[in-house]
């Protein structure tokens, strides 16, 4: 086959001779054999490679001073999937080298105010032609701060807030509780019989007969502990073996006095106390005196305490934080001389069953008897329903984790606000100089060793010293969450622990009124003070 070209005709025409075929072209006077297309394929082939990387070089290099790095080179021409972990590496590379540079240090509080109100706004902010001009790396890694700053601001102001007001309805007295307390003061004051002997003359004697069942109350709440002693009464067999030691201070004693004394509990009889009524020996007084000192001295230590926040002034300033008569409790032995055995409530209970199986409890030799707040389930381990040990002590303190204690530091807490105390198997121990020590030594460590309160020196105090009973004999935590229906109606005590108490209007409404369900509603001062329509 051979090709020929003519130009001055520029067409084709095509032969056959023989077995070839022949190609005409018109349009050009030279001819070309098809043996000289392979060498000049080859050549192309060779040298076009080398073409190629040689501009490829030269373009690299008049480009360098645009852009340096081979990082930069896949930011603006690489496939996205490849280019895109190198920008971010090297986008984070510059926000440290501005953050290192001075975008992390001190930011003046005028800044801080300025700053966006959050994020969409900073990005609002960024696209406004204005700041656009003069933004850079350290400008953002500035902004981005002041912002986060000013949020944080807002975030722990709304937590104080939040904090203060829970604080103030959890601590204030209603209008109808002040009411109450100062018509029974009147009361006191003006009718004989608001002021007579409490119990009765006749009924002393039981005061100090171990025969009877004997209750220990210690509140300044007059209503609170109405509530107690009706429910307890009224759960009871036999009401007739039922003896109440109500302790309070001397500025609620007229009030709670004339309570008692013009709404009787027959058959059951009360006895009304104030501290400042007790005589007791002088190495006795001594003893409950350096409690007094040592709660004031804590109380005004914590307040003012250095490192205290703003959440631990407001802790302080709760009545059950530093009361003398919360404390009180660790001198039950020195407060009934002569009882063998209490059962101590809390002025936050109400009584549901008959508590007399607990006085004939059998504690083996220890102090106290307590519920421990756990439960199981069917083929899974036990678990606390309240607090650990841990919850209450600073096991990290070499002082607390030096205790014999720590290795029960996830133990369930024992509850308190319903116990059983063998008062005589107490006299033959140092508890109550116990929780004086570490009340003295947590006040002298800066308030680390444990939560104020009086249950966390109580919990180091009676170790060992607890006999567990049931768990239906007290259900704790309603002052802090709704318990399980059941739960509810099959516990013989159930505590408000918590700040939600009943007599406030926080209290959980189901709850309240079943508190409340304790009330003579036909009571008149209850009435003219509005504690009941």
């Amino acid at each position: 086959m051979q090709f020929y070209f003519w130009p001055e005709e520029r067409r084709v025409t095509i032969s056959s001779v023989g077995s070839w075929e022949v190609m005409k072209l018109k349009g050009s006077n030279r001819r070309f054999s098809y043996r000289s297309v392979l060498p000049t394929v080859l050549i192309a082939g060779i040298l076009l490679p080398f073409l190629f990387i040689r501009a490829a070089f030269l373009a690299l290099d008049a480009g360098v001073s645009i852009c340096p790095s081979i990082s930069c080179l896949g930011w603006r021409f690489g496939p996205r999937f490849l280019r895109g972990s190198d920008a971010s590496r090297e986008f984070m590379m510059e926000l440290r080298r501005a953050y290192a540079e001075g975008a992390g240090g001190y930011i003046d509080p005028k800044v801080v105010e300025a700053a966006p109100d959050s994020l969409d706004d900073l990005i609002a902010e960024m696209r406004s032609s204005s700041s656009y001009q003069q933004l850079d790396i350290t400008t953002f890694v500035l902004k981005t701060r002041a912002m986060l700053m000013k949020m944080d601001h807002k975030v722990q102001l709304a937590r104080l807030r939040t904090l203060f007001y829970g604080h103030l309805a959890s601590i204030g007295i209603p209008k109808s509780l002040h009411c109450l307390g100062l018509r029974l003061t009147e009361e006191y004051l003006v009718n004989a019989l608001a002021r007579s002997s409490l119990p009765p003359p006749e009924y002393a004697s039981r005061l100090t007969n171990g025969s009877y069942i004997h209750f220990a109350l210690i509140t300044d709440n007059v209503l609170a502990a109405a509530v107690v002693v009706s429910s307890t009464i009224t759960s009871s067999a036999d009401p007739e073996k039922i003896v109440f030691h109500i302790i309070t201070d001397k500025k609620t004693y007229t009030a709670m006095h004339a309570w008692f004394a013009l709404n009787h509990v027959p058959p059951a009889i009360v006895e009304v106390k104030s501290l400042h009524q007790f005589d007791w020996p002088a190495h006795v007084n001594d003893m409950v005196m350096e409690t007094v000192e040592e709660i004031h001295k804590s109380s005004s230590a914590y307040r003012y305490y250095s490192r205290a926040d703003e959440y631990r002034r407001l802790e302080a300033l709760k009545p059950s934080t530093f009361s003398v008569l919360n404390y009180l409790r660790i001198h039950l032995p020195e407060l009934f001389p002569k009882l063998e055995r209490v059962i101590f409530l809390d002025d936050d209970v109400v009584v549901q069953q008959d508590l007399a199986p607990l006085w004939d409890l059998n504690l083996n030799g220890n102090v106290l008897g307590a519920v421990r707040a756990e439960e199981s389930d069917e083929g899974e381990d036990s678990h606390c329903i309240g607090k650990k040990l841990s919850d209450y002590l600073n096991f990290s303190n070499p002082m607390i984790s030096s205790l014999s204690l720590v290795s029960n530091r996830d133990q369930c807490a024992w509850l308190s606000g319903m116990n059983v105390c063998d008062l005589q198997a107490w006299r033959r121990t140092n508890i109550t100089q116990t929780s004086q020590h570490w009340l003295k030594h947590n006040r002298e460590s800066g308030f680390v060793l444990y939560d104020v309160g009086s249950l966390p020196p109580a919990l180091i105090a009676f170790e060992d010293q607890i006999q567990t009973i049931e768990p239906y004999w007290h259900l704790s935590g309603l002052g802090w969450r709704m318990p399980d229906p059941e739960l509810l109606e099959s516990a013989a005590v159930v505590h408000f622990s918590g700040p939600r108490k009943p007599w406030l209007e926080i209290g959980f409404p189901a709850l309240r009124e079943m508190w409340r369900a304790q009330f003579n509603h036909s009571n008149e001062f209850l009435r003219s003070c509005r504690v009941v329509e």
